[in-house]
């Protein structure tokens, strides 16, 4: 098949969910398909990449986009338009006007949407489109808002950009042939919003790096907590902190020898730590080494994560390496695990510093929860597999 994919951002290095997710997609549906690339780009530096990807598509477009968010003219076009921030933000002229080229002068059998904000530079057209929605935007943004003062949200045009935003997503959902969510979850949320849209689920899964080739033993005895994630995300940015300030003052009375690491992008967005059992580690985008090691290295992965969409990655690697998770019931969603099975869930800070000790002082809960989880990723949540059903998603369309 001819593929055409858009994307808001450019799918290297695999630094954020969405890029390991579309990376990994398209390193395998270009084994048996053709792909054309028009993906979205910040700043200059992102066009280095470019040579990482030519090996899986036929041609690449990269367009620029708006490089930082909080400019005059984004917020201008956002407060005296129909469109909400999201759109705005991630609206490309050079894109729109290379996709409306591209579908004039060639053919393609489907086209793949990865988000909706990216649906605006498409024009109207009879291939199929299949739009994927890596998360429900408005409901994440709404997290976001909720979490700041009230002043702010009414003087900052939050919740009106909510509405619109809303609107918006709901808009492009209908445009669509297709719309596929990562989780069950997310799913029933469309269907619930346009019980007559179409839908599918093409759940996130594991690089193959991140999966270890042996489960290996670890130190229990000194153990290291590891949480690590893209810091330019909120959800992100509120796990770490209730990790360091409710999870960690009760769980160092009980065990003085844990360590915490918390690494990934923008990590310098959590402040400044004094506590010398906490290290913060903050990553390159294209730095997978450090990532990989920083979890072969841990004993345990922690997620307080509260904000809703998608399905976590970074718990999926966890698992994959041979890490037991002890998550939130939100910060799981969408994955087929059970708790004592797969992962422990926990809710609270007593709930959290509880799991941990339970799970560190008993041998055998620990090698129960990370064999049984690092085999339900490599039954599961593999790329290849979920590749082959995306290509299943186009043909049948």
């Amino acid at each position: 098949m001819k593929i055409l994919m858009v994307t808001p951002y450019v799918p290297y290095p695999p630094s954020s969910g969405g890029q390991i997710r579309t990376f990994n997609l398209l390193k395998h549906l270009s084994e048996k398909n053709e792909i054309t690339l028009v993906a979205l780009y910040k700043n200059e530096t992102e066009k280095k990449y470019y040579s990482y990807l030519k090996s899986f598509c036929k041609k690449i477009y990269l367009c620029q986009r708006p490089e930082k968010p909080w400019t005059f003219r984004t917020i201008f076009n956002t407060l005296f338009s129909f469109s909400p921030f999201l759109v705005v933000r991630n609206f490309s002229e050079e894109a729109k006007n290379i996709i409306s080229k591209l579908l004039d002068q060639e053919h393609f059998d489907v086209i793949h949407a990865e988000t909706f904000y990216v649906m605006p530079h498409i024009p109207q057209t009879k291939i199929p489109i299949v739009l994927v929605e890596q998360t429900i935007e408005y409901n994440v943004y709404k997290h976001f808002v909720n979490s700041l003062p009230l002043y702010l949200r009414l003087l900052l045009y939050f919740d009106i950009d909510i509405f619109k935003l809303k609107h918006w997503e709901r808009f492009y959902w209908k445009k669509a042939n297709i719309v596929v969510a990562v989780s069950s979850p997310d799913e029933k949320i469309i269907k619930k919003e346009e019980a007559g849209i179409k839908t599918s689920i093409i759940p996130n899964c594991v690089g193959d790096e991140m999966i270890a080739p042996v489960l290996e033993k670890k130190d229990i005895k000194k153990p290291v907590i590891f949480f690590q994630g893209n810091f330019f995300w909120l959800q992100n940015v509120e796990a770490a902190k209730f990790l360091i300030e409710k999870i960690y003052p009760p769980l160092m009375k009980n065990n003085p020898n844990i360590s915490i690491v918390i690494a990934g992008q923008n990590a310098k967005k959590i402040g400044f730590i004094k506590e010398t059992n906490i290290k913060i580690v903050d990553i390159a985008s294209d730095d997978v080494k450090t990532v990989k090691e920083l979890f072969q290295e841990a004993t345990l992965f922690i997620a307080p994560i509260f904000g809703p969409g998608g399905t976590r990655l970074k718990i999926l690697a966890a698992m994959g390496s041979g890490i037991p998770v002890i998550a939130t019931s939100t910060g799981v969603e969408g994955l087929d695990v059970k708790d004592r099975e797969h992962i422990l869930i926990a809710h609270s800070p007593s709930q959290f510093v509880k799991e941990i000790i339970d799970v560190l002082s008993n041998k055998l809960l620990y090698k129960k929860i990370q064999k049984n989880a690092y085999f339900l990723v490599k039954e599961k949540y593999q790329w290849r597999t979920i590749a082959q059903t995306l290509e299943s998603v186009y043909k049948n369309l």
